[in-house]
């Protein structure tokens, strides 16, 4: 699911420690030529992009400001890029208007700087406020409106909304109405949406791409564009090739889903000491193949065992059902009676009231805490890695990867179903590619709570062993992966301005896989001076 964070060429060491020796602390204003950059930027914005109700001096903050660091912290949901020592912006344009987004685009442009894009701030790499070269975030937060049409079921949704506020407007119109996307309420809808995003519903509805109708974009040149006139190629790429590569979303127009009134939710809980290992190798090879109205998740976490005094693995296996119980029920025990469900396991609520559950927040917790995004940082550092998975892992296979999890004592994992809808869209019709063919997703999160560079170095290393331990039982040639967990350990273009196709290639294929070559092609006339460009960035063909 998106990440719920709670939640991806091993030459590369991270971003953070790459940046820290490429750039100082602070693009500088100690520099001349950055410093002429910026004053030279801050006048084009002023003086060109500022109608009188929305003045571009309201949404400009530099280092000079002392709310600077807090407006860049208050969206850095991964401490490893509030540090010290992380790259900082010349300034960020919290931008109020339109006219800001186009002005940041064709100001930046014209006086040589790099702007990164943000909405939500749950990039996993940071990638959307942080740069090897001077930049400027273009930070979308206050583009948050969401406007349901239940008569139509649609709904435009501005890219700084987070999903936790589409959920509850879409519930406020109608409680058998949703929208197919991820578990974490205070994601961005700019990045989630564009990358694939994905939830509990994916098995009956898709992914969130595979739901938008209209979107509107500003392009390199500053126009402001919809479906009919960005044409349907670049509207094509957007949908789940990364908007940042190709222009700055502004908002989408998604086709509402319907759900029934009430759905069952469940959570059981099982030790690999006991059960759990048959119970998952069974898992594997049903989860897929279950009723498209079930989606059944598992979660890999390693414990103490506080009655033996050692370390132990707990499986958690989480599961929506569109539909009551009773028919759940005799549905789950047919398929995997091994898990043992029962009846008082089951919670049967409205849609909407199950994004809280997946996010565990009690029940009963009122709908308002959805519009609630977080006033300070998180404090943990988190790295996140992907994998697909085309055959089960056997039953000896699943205990070395137990045995491995307690060894490196941080790495928790989080498997989910394909099939289903899934299995019924064609690889290309969007720049997704996993569909048919994939049992399940696997994300990897290590997090950990101290700071510095030595425990950095120390999980890292922890997350990079265990992904390539993984390698005999995930898919290959090539090992594909999620765009969404993005992930600099498969290949980045660092320095982000250069590029360099053949790296450009390497991780687009594992993202993209058939798909990377529309995706050049796309950009190559949408971009072809390659603005809009970042570490992982879809490159134009020059």
């Amino acid at each position: 699911m998106d990440n719920t964070i709670t939640t991806c060429s091993f030459f590369l060491s991270t971003l953070t420690l790459v940046l820290s020796l490429l750039v100082p602390t602070s693009y500088s204003l100690s520099s001349s030529s950055s410093s002429l950059s910026l004053e030279n930027f801050i006048q084009c914005l002023s003086n060109h992009y500022s109608p009188p109700s929305h003045p571009a001096s309201h949404a400009i903050y530099t280092p000079k400001n002392s709310s600077f660091l807090s407006i860049l912290h208050m969206h850095t949901y991964n401490n490893r890029f509030s540090s010290p020592t992380a790259p900082k912006p010349l300034a960020i344009v919290t931008s109020l208007h339109e006219s800001h987004v186009q002005g940041t685009i064709i100001c930046a442009k014209n006086h040589g700087l790099q702007i990164r894009i943000r909405s939500g701030g749950h990039d996993t790499e940071g990638l959307s406020y942080v740069s090897d070269v001077p930049f400027i975030i273009l930070d979308m937060f206050h583009h948050d409106s969401v406007n349901v049409d239940i008569k139509n079921e649609t709904a435009w949704v501005e890219a700084g909304a987070t999903l936790g506020k589409v959920y509850y407007y879409i519930a406020k119109k109608s409680n058998v109405h949703a929208f197919p996307a991820g578990v974490c309420p205070t994601v961005g809808t700019g990045g989630h949406f564009s990358g694939g995003g994905y939830g509990n519903l994916l098995r009956k509805f898709g992914l969130t791409v595979d739901n938008i109708i209209d979107a509107k974009i500003v392009d390199v040149n500053g126009n402001i564009l919809d479906r009919k006139s960005m044409g349907e190629d670049l509207f094509w790429a957007i949908r789940g090739g990364g908007g940042a590569s190709f222009g700055v979303i502004l908002s989408w127009k998604i086709k509402l889903v319907s759900v029934t009134p009430k759905v069952t939710v469940f959570r059981v809980q099982r030790s690999v000491e006991k059960d759990a290992t048959n119970i998952v190798y069974k898992w594997q090879k049903i989860a897929s193949k279950l009723d498209e109205n079930l989606f059944l998740r598992t979660t890999f976490d390693v414990v103490n065992d506080t009655q033996k005094g050692k370390k132990n693995v707990n499986v958690t296996f989480i599961g929506m059902f569109l539909g009551l119980t009773n028919k759940l029920m005799p549905l789950l025990n047919e398929s995997l009676p091994e898990l043992g469900l029962k009846r008082s396991d089951c919670i049967e609520i409205p849609w909407v009231n199950s994004t809280l559950y997946w996010y565990n927040y009690p029940n009963g917790t009122k709908l308002e805490v959805l519009l609630d995004v977080p006033k300070e940082p998180l404090l943990s550092n988190y790295k996140t890695m992907s994998d697909y998975v085309k055959k089960p892992i056997s039953r000896n296979g699943l205990e070395s990867i137990w045995e491995f999890m307690i060894k490196s004592d941080r790495v928790r994992m989080e498997w989910n179903p394909y099939g289903g809808k899934m299995d019924e869209i064609s690889e290309s019709e969007t720049p997704f590619p996993h569909r048919k063919g994939n049992l399940f997703l696997i994300e990897y999160l290590t997090s950990w709570g101290e700071d510095g560079v030595e425990a950095r170095n120390r999980y890292l290393n922890i997350s990079r062993s265990f992904y390539k331990f993984m390698t005999p039982h995930v898919s290959n040639s090539p090992r594909a992966t999620f765009f969404n967990y993005r992930d600099l350990n498969i290949g980045a273009n660092i320095p982000s301005n250069t590029i360099k196709l053949d790296i450009a290639r390497s991780y687009g294929i594992k993202y993209y896989q058939g798909n990377y070559e529309r995706l050049v092609s796309v950009k190559s006339r949408v971009d072809p001076d390659n603005f809009f460009r970042y570490e992982q960035s879809i490159p134009p063909f020059h």
